[in-house]
């Protein structure tokens, strides 16, 4: 074997071979760049193109495995035939004890010239000189393919007929074809990263399914592809995953991703030929079904889907994961887009998921206009917020054995255009939103700075001013702070102010109610249980919640006078409530006889029509200190509907 280094231009004997070259290398570049051309195609014309230009019989190339030490064969053109020859088997050749590597390192071109003078190669590449003989090459030309100054592997090209004396300018092109090589292993090593980035781009890293990105293409293509057929949908079918089932997990349970990973493999099982699935949301999923030929055949999907997540065996006892489906449905004429057709199944998974743990639901118009007004509901509340359209009246709470108002109830009113709303008109649509947390620190810190200036009652006592407190601020953490900061900023009487809270948002998480009632307590402000009584066994939790006060339901005191049940169950929360220290105030009072009977039951302090509306600010300061009116629904400088203020609302 003799090397051959490249001399620095070819001489003027090669000039016709040069540009034979030269127009063979412009031609090459044209089909190795190509966006259309493949590793596989572009090292193919190499060996061709090297064939041709060079006149010999046979062209390979080789990748160089560095961890094995060794040549593996990529490919090989016999130019006799015409033919690109299997490489399966694969040809191996070792290069390990030999010097083979830093000859590469040194030189663009190696030649092999006569195989039996070369006595000291052949000691040392038994594997290659085996390869010569077998092959029968007479003469080669070597030439490395670096990347980055690593070494790809080495096209040889290969004189079988005959002994080649090889020229500058052949020597050069066959260094050329090293390059080209080497590009095509590059591009290759590019092609592969950019696809490996766009499957980032448009797959779930946790678990491995398409994403949202890719599944809104997807549908758009086959909106925009073929008009379905009459009975055929396009369809979605969303899988919302409640991942905790409402329980706190212990030390030991499965990750969020632990349990979303093996729900996504089973939902993979349940894939068709023409479904697709693809993870949507942080705990959603979406198969998009094609050409189905009736929506019954999607119904089957979602039905398939409860029952397979709703039969996994998590072996762990806080795990008890629920889902919700919903199915929207692009049939013929739909003028749906795909982010159009995916939040659809995305509001009906949610109305399914409100009516239980397991359950689908069909997307409508008339719940999307429901859910269309919603929003735009929203949004004027954000805006009245922010213009300072809310206003806090105040409800009296009267004592009958004083004779006197003891304390208010703050309300929450949204003037809008002259007009007063109450609100049980927007509540539904504020307390979900993020919005309800700015709300109720709002509420909260002007309920205080009301309340430090109201007037004594007659008999000299302070007014509290009761607060109410929505499942979302009870949810979330800061409350406790954001209490601390309200009578920082008004100067109020920790004792004056009591707090509201529901029954059912408390009975909801005992644990957390006490985590979070026994600090309020220890600022020295009151807690309240509103609506009580139509929650679920939360006598048993009276004795270890540390409330003041429980206000009885208004419909229990509604239906006392002609119900047993209801003065049975009245009787009962008021002597529970008398064994535990506890006051009980009636909400929704609206007659003298049911003032009659809270009185015989032994309740004292009542709240509703029958003393009054709620009142603005100004109003109420006029109307503590004197007696209430006598029994009868009180003048109201505001228009109510019936029962607003007898079961108030935040």
């Amino acid at each position: 074997m003799s090397r051959t280094v490249l001399p620095p231009a070819p001489s003027t004997g090669d000039a016709s071979a040069s540009e034979r070259f030269t127009r063979a290398l412009v031609a090459l570049t044209r089909q190795v760049w190509s966006p259309e051309c493949t590793f596989r195609t572009a090292i193919a014309a190499i060996c061709e193109t090297a064939a041709d230009a060079l006149q010999i019989e046979r062209v390979s190339v080789w990748n160089y495995e560095a961890a094995d030490g060794r040549l593996r064969c990529l490919h090989a053109f016999d130019a006799i035939s015409g033919s690109h020859l299997p490489v399966q088997p694969l040809e191996m050749l070792s290069l390990d004890g030999d010097g083979y590597l830093a000859s590469l390192d040194d030189m663009r071109v190696l030649e092999v010239a006569e195989m039996d003078d070369g006595a000291e190669m052949a000691r040392s590449h038994l594997a290659l000189r085996d390869y010569l003989q077998r092959h029968r090459i007479q003469g080669m030309l070597e030439a490395p393919a670096f990347v980055g100054g690593e070494l790809q592997g080495v096209i040889c090209h290969e004189s079988i007929l005959r002994v080649r004396n090889w020229s500058g300018a052949e020597t050069v092109f066959a260094a050329s074809m090293g390059d080209y090589v080497a590009m095509a292993f590059e591009i290759a090593r590019r092609r592969r990263a950019e696809a490996e980035v766009e499957h980032l781009r448009l797959h779930d890293a946790a678990t491995g399914l398409p994403n949202r990105a890719y599944l809104t293409e997807l549908i758009r293509q086959r909106l925009l592809a073929t008009p379905l057929r009459r009975e055929q949908v396009l369809a979605v079918v969303n899988v919302q995953v409640d991942v905790s089932g409402g329980v706190a997990w212990s030390a030991g349970a499965p990750t969020v991703d632990d349990v979303l990973g093996r729900i996504a493999r089973q939902l993979r099982s349940l894939m068709g030929t023409d479904t697709e699935l693809a993870r949507t949301g942080s705990d959603g999923f979406t198969f998009l079904v094609g050409a189905n030929p009736s929506k019954r055949s999607v119904i089957r999907l979602a039905e398939a889907v409860l029952a397979t997540v709703e039969s996994m065996d998590w072996q762990h006892t806080d795990v008890d994961p629920g889902v919700a489906v919903g199915i929207a449905v692009a049939d013929r004429g739909s003028a749906l887009d795909a982010p159009a057709l995916l939040q659809q199944g995305e509001e009906a998974a949610a109305r399914a998921r409100a009516a239980g743990r397991f359950g689908y639901a069909m997307y409508d118009a008339e719940h999307h206009a429901a859910l269309v007004e919603g929003l735009r509901l929203e949004r004027a509340l954000r805006d009245g917020f922010a213009n300072g359209e809310f206003e806090l009246h105040y409800q009296p709470e009267f004592d009958a054995h004083s004779g006197r108002w003891v304390a208010a109830e703050s309300l929450l009113r949204w003037r809008v255009g002259g007009e007063l709303r109450v609100a049980g008109e927007f509540i539904g649509v504020l307390e979900p939103s993020r919005l309800m947390l700015d709300v109720g620190r709002w509420v909260l810190r002007q309920a205080c700075l009301d309340a430090v200036a109201w007037p004594r009652n007659a008999d000299g006592h302070e007014v509290t001013v009761r607060v109410n407190v929505s499942a979302r601020q009870f949810d979330e953490s800061g409350l406790v702070e954001d209490v601390r900061a309200a009578l920082d900023a008004s100067g109020l009487d920790p004792a004056r102010l009591s707090l509201e809270l529901t029954e059912t948002t408390l009975m909801r998480d005992v644990d957390r109610a006490l985590e979070l009632l026994r600090p309020l307590r220890e600022t020295g402000v009151q807690v309240a249980i509103d609506d009580f009584g139509t929650g679920y066994a939360s006598l048993v939790y009276l004795k270890c919640l540390p409330v003041d006060a429980l206000k009885i339901d208004g419909s229990f005191v509604q239906g006392m006078l002609e119900n047993k049940g209801d003065r049975a169950i009245v009787q009962a929360i008021v002597n529970l409530a008398a064994a535990f220290g506890i006051e009980v105030i009636a909400e929704g009072v609206e007659t003298p006889e049911q003032q009659a009977a809270l009185l015989a039951a032994g309740v004292h302090r009542m709240q509703g029509w029958l003393y009054g509306r709620a009142l603005p600010n100004p109003a109420l300061c006029g109307v503590i200190g004197s007696r209430p009116a006598s029994a009868g629904p009180a003048s109201d400088p505001e228009p109510a509907p019936d029962g607003q203020d007898a079961s108030p609302v935040p």
